[in-house]
């Protein structure tokens, strides 16, 4: 008997694909979710650091114009914007673990010259250059994911390592808030958690080379022997769990009516997901809360999505992916409102522990349903090019938000964050149902 590990589950005349899908949870899949999640974490503070530079920069002693603080706050995004598909071609070309080393250390870099950067250009340069890779990074993992879990896991493993990652934001807004009055070395605390992320991302870039490539994705290039080693290496691999059961197949690779959809999608949820935590920093600064006020209520929000994630991973093979996304959306309308007109710390806190808990959901389970409907060989370029819209309208959010809240105040924010909840939800009403725990070709 072979109770330790998954080789029964490897059996000859199936498929490659059809073989890595029967092959219970391994504690190879569960280090490849780990180093995922790290990758993620590191990816995410990286962004969530936006909200603490618009924090930094919108109080004495640096404050910015409203034009350079725009810059700044969408730097990151316009370098995610040609990052995204450029690297979501390497990976289908070349492959997904070399890719996502390659990515950690493109945000190594990046994230070494943020830290030393002189002047707010210079830093919206550094912002710029670490969007190529964190705009890359989210996509990728989550094809790297679905090319390995089992079908009935996939849902678990993906928010899982999302809930790994969602540490991030917290972590690097809490470590400026902690290093800006201590000034140590005589840096500013904003440059330490740049230093932090620089090590980081190295330290995970080494890790993924631990890791073996998608079995799928080089069985997909003609690449059957070595498609044969890594999945033996999962083969071997002590079990964790089962496989559980899938969905029947889907019926093919994504029609042009459901990729519509996905693109759709993708570029609206950053109008209210991701606006939200590029913003809140302003919005307190707006209210009258100092730096450090505005540091923790942003820092501690992002609790909420660590802890819900994680217990939602539980739940989300169960769901239809359509479903959670609709009440994903409601539940972001109603928290952004009272985040907005709400002056207590308590309902700030509140409001920003739901709204980030619920766009965390949302954007995973906008992941595992595109993630679901492309092919092996088309896979990682098509999310990376839904992630690429998804940047597009991350970079162009602060332009028409920040404008908005300073002239109009946060209700007219609210309308067109509102707006595009709205929009998302009549669009996937309108582009059928979701593919949910099925088998990938």
């Amino acid at each position: 008997m072979h109770a330790t590990t998954a080789a029964d589950a490897v059996t000859a005349p199936l498929s490659i694909p059809s073989r890595l899908d029967r092959i219970p949870v391994t504690r190879l899949h569960a280090g490849a979710v780990l180093v995922c999640g790290l990758g993620f974490m590191f990816d995410a503070m990286e962004i969530a650091l936006g909200s603490g530079l618009g924090a930094v920069f919108s109080t004495p002693p640096h404050v910015a114009s409203r034009s350079d603080l725009a810059l700044l706050l969408s730097a990151v995004y316009a370098g995610a914007i040609p990052g995204a598909p450029l690297f979501g071609w390497f990976a289908d070309r070349y492959g997904r673990r070399l890719t996502m080393i390659v990515l950690m250390w493109v945000m190594a870099l990046a994230s070494a010259g943020a830290a030393q950067s002189h002047g707010l250009h210079a830093l919206a340069a550094w912002r710029c250059a670490a969007g190529l890779a964190l705009g890359a990074f989210p996509p990728l993992m989550t094809t790297y994911l679905t090319d390995l879990l089992p079908p009935a896991r996939r849902g678990l493993g993906l928010l899982i390592a999302i809930a790994i990652g969602m540490a991030g934001p917290g972590a690097g807004l809490l470590l400026i808030r902690a290093m800006t009055p201590l000034q140590l070395l005589g840096l500013e605390g904003w440059r330490w958690a740049f230093i932090a992320g620089t090590g980081g991302a190295a330290a995970v870039a080494l890790l993924y080379v631990l890791l073996p490539e998608s079995p799928r994705w080089l069985a997909a290039r003609g690449r059957a022997a070595e498609a044969e080693r890594d999945l033996g290496r999962f083969a071997a691999s002590p079990v964790v769990a089962s496989a559980g059961t899938p969905a029947p197949p889907a019926p093919g690779p994504v029609r042009t009516r459901r990729w519509s959809v996905v693109a759709g999608l993708y570029f609206l949820s950053p109008w209210s997901s991701v606006a939200f935590p590029v913003m809140a920093g302003v919005v307190l600064a707006q209210k009258g809360h100092g730096i450090a006020e505005t540091l923790l209520y942003v820092g501690l929000s992002s609790i909420g999505p660590v802890v819900g994630t994680l217990a939602a991973g539980f739940g989300i093979d169960r769901l239809d992916r359509r479903l959670a996304l609709y009440v994903c959306a409601a539940a972001l309308c109603a928290s952004d409102l009272v985040f907005l007109t709400a002056d207590s710390p308590a309902w700030l806190i509140l409001s920003s522990l739901c709204f980030g808990l619920f766009g965390s959901l949302m954007l995973s389970v906008l992941n595992l349903y595109g993630g679901e409907s492309f092919s092996t060989a088309a896979r990682a370029r098509g999310l990376a090019w839904g992630w690429g819209l998804n940047r597009v309208g991350a970079a162009a959010a602060p332009f028409v938000l920040l404008p908005l809240l300073q002239l109009h105040g946060p209700l007219a924010m609210f309308a067109v964050i509102g707006g595009s909840l709205l929009a998302g939800v009549v669009l996937l009403a309108a582009g059928g149902p979701a593919p949910a725990r099925r088998p990938v070709a």
